[in-house]
């Protein structure tokens, strides 16, 4: 096999563990929120944050490298406007999620602490937690709008 089909392979995998692993995170994270349940809560946030800094971190790291490497074997150049969309996409998207992590971090320590209290949620954690969903929505449009322009690579 080619270097550019192992380069390809590894950029959608990483791609689809950047999408899977986003979508996933808030699923899980948001179901935990209508339980209600704290300890349940906390330890969803500590799975949120591990997830994130396992999975996510390393495909938001093979991203932009294998895509920089698959264009350039491809022939493209870096100033097509698709591939520099996709690059401006992405450090929106990276503006969202930056904040997230942090704010997830915060949130699973609130939570911890709240569960080995038995005490509620304090008012922090829900402000916490409207940033983080504000933010998930155009992080998570974001990768999907680059996913088109990665398949679809139009013309403009």
């Amino acid at each position: 096999m080619s270097w550019y089909l192992w380069v390809k392979w590894l950029h959608i995998v990483s791609s689809t563990v950047l999408f899977g692993t986003g979508f996933g995170i808030a699923f899980f994270f948001v179901r935990a929120q209508w339980t209600g349940n704290v300890a349940i809560i906390a330890s969803v946030g500590r799975d949120v944050v591990l997830a994130d800094a396992v999975f996510t971190a390393a495909a938001v790291v093979i991203q932009p490298a294998s895509g920089i490497a698959l264009a350039l074997m491809a022939g493209y150049p870096l100033s097509s406007p698709w591939l520099l969309l996709s690059i401006a996409m992405y450090f929106l998207v990276g503006a969202c999620w930056l904040p997230v992590v942090w704010l997830q971090v915060w949130m699973r320590d609130l939570a911890v602490a709240a569960a080995a209290s038995s005490s509620p949620l304090p008012l922090a954690y829900k402000k916490y937690y409207r940033w983080w969903f504000a933010l998930g929505w155009p992080a998570f449009i974001g990768v999907l709008f680059i996913l088109y322009l990665m398949i679809a690579k139009p013309s403009f």
